[in-house]
C-alpha cells in the first residue's frame, strides 16, 4: 500500500455523501471510485468531489489497480453480501450500520474478515459520537456506573424515503438499523454482556410491510438497563435522544452534544480532533489499516449485538 489510501465508496445517497465529506478532511485518503445505481445522479456526486471512476458495479470498482479499501453506504440488504466480496477481494472494508439482517450474514462476514487478515469495521457511529466518548472516559475513570438507559429513536416516515426526503429503492427497518446503533452502544458502554431482551411491536404497514413502531427492554450481566423507543410515526423533534442515569449523574447525548440532566450543555470539543462522529469513525478505519489493527467496532466486536437482534426478531415472529 502506498502513503495514500485509495478508496472506493459504494452507495451515493444521503449517509454516503456525509462519508465523502469526512474524507476531505482526513490527509492521505483518495476517493478514487464511486458506486451507486443511478448512474447519472452517481456522475453527478463525483464531478462534485472530484472522483474520476464511476460505475453501477462493485465487482468493476473492486478490480481497479492499486484500490486499498471499500466504504459500503448501500441498502441494508446488501451489506453482509458485498462485505463479504470485499474481504474476498483482498480490500479493507468499513460497512454502514447495520452489519446484516440475518444473523448468519453477519457470522459469515466475521469469519471472512478472520481468515483475510484485512480490516473490517461497522459504521457502529455511536461509538464514536464526542457526546458518547466523553461518558465513556468518565465510566473508564470509575466516575460513573450506568444504572439506567432511556433511548428515544423518532422519525416520520410513513413513506419509503431517506434522511434527505427521497424516494428509497429499499425499505428500512427499527430492529436491523435502528435498534443496532443502542443495543450495541447500551453493551459497550456499560462494559457488560446482554443477558436479557425483550421486545414489542405495532402493527406492520399496510405497504412498508414493517412495523413502523416498537418498544425494546435490555439487560446486561452487571444489572444495568435500558429502555428504548423507535418510531416512524412520530411528528415531532426527529433523531436519537440517549438519557444516562447513573450513580453519580445524569447526562442526555443529542448526537454529537451532551447535556447534564438539567440540560446544561457539556463542552465535549476536547474530547477528539473532530465534533463529528462520522469523521471520527473514518479516521479510526483509515487508522486501523495503517497500523495493522483491530479497529474500534470492528465485525467482530459488534457481532453480539446481531445475536440479540436476531433473538429479539424470533421473539416478535412468536408474539
Amino acid at each position: 500500500m502506498s502513503s495514500r489510501i485509495k478508496v472506493a465508496l459504494a452507495g451515493a445517497g444521503a449517509f454516503g455523501l456525509k462519508h465523502m465529506d469526512a474524507m476531505r478532511t482526513i490527509a492521505d485518503v483518495e476517493v478514487v471510485s464511486l458506486i451507486s445505481r443511478d448512474l447519472e445522479k452517481t456522475r453527478e456526486a463525483a464531478a462534485k468531489y472530484g472522483v474520476a471512476h464511476v460505475t453501477t458495479e462493485l465487482a468493476e470498482a473492486l478490480a481497479l489497480p492499486g484500490l486499498d479499501a471499500v466504504i459500503l453506504c448501500t441498502p441494508t440488504q446488501m451489506h453482509a453480501r458485498q462485505a463479504l466480496a470485499c474481504l474476498e477481494a483482498g480490500k479493507h472494508v468499513q460497512v454502514e450500520i447495520p452489519l446484516c439482517d440475518i444473523l448468519s450474514e453477519g457470522e459469515a462476514v466475521v469469519e471472512q474478515a478472520a481468515r483475510s487478515g484485512k480490516v473490517a469495521m461497522c459504521g457502529h457511529t455511536r461509538r464514536f459520537n464526542p457526546s458518547h466518548q466523553w461518558v465513556r472516559r468518565r465510566i473508564r475513570d470509575g466516575g460513573f456506573r450506568i444504572q439506567q438507559m432511556d433511548v428515544q429513536t423518532y422519525f416520520f416516515r410513513r413513506t419509503n424515503t431517506n434522511a434527505l426526503g427521497q424516494p428509497r429503492s429499499w425499505t428500512d427497518h427499527l430492529l436491523w438499523h435502528h435498534a443496532a446503533h443502542t443495543v450495541d452502544l447500551f453493551a459497550h458502554q456499560t462494559g457488560s454482556p446482554v443477558v436479557q431482551a425483550h421486545a414489542m411491536q405495532g402493527p406492520i404497514h399496510p405497504t412498508l410491510g414493517i412495523a413502523m413502531d416498537m418498544s425494546i427492554q435490555l439487560k446486561t450481566a452487571d444489572g444495568a438497563i435500558c429502555t428504548l423507543s423507535l418510531s416512524f410515526n412520530n411528528d415531532g423533534p426527529l433523531g436519537t435522544f440517549f438519557r444516562y442515569i447513573g450513580d453519580t449523574g445524569t447526562y442526555i447525548a443529542r448526537y454529537d452534544d451532551l447535556f447534564d440532566g438539567k440540560d446544561q450543555r457539556i463542552d465535549v470539543s476536547g474530547v477528539a480532533v473532530s465534533m463529528n462522529g462520522i469523521e471520527l469513525q473514518d479516521r479510526e478505519f483509515f487508522s486501523a489499516i495503517r497500523e495493522g489493527r483491530e479497529p474500534e467496532a470492528s465485525v467482530a466486536q459488534v457481532l453480539p449485538c446481531y445475536q440479540v437482534l436476531h433473538g429479539l426478531e424470533r421473539q416478535l415472529a412468536l408474539s
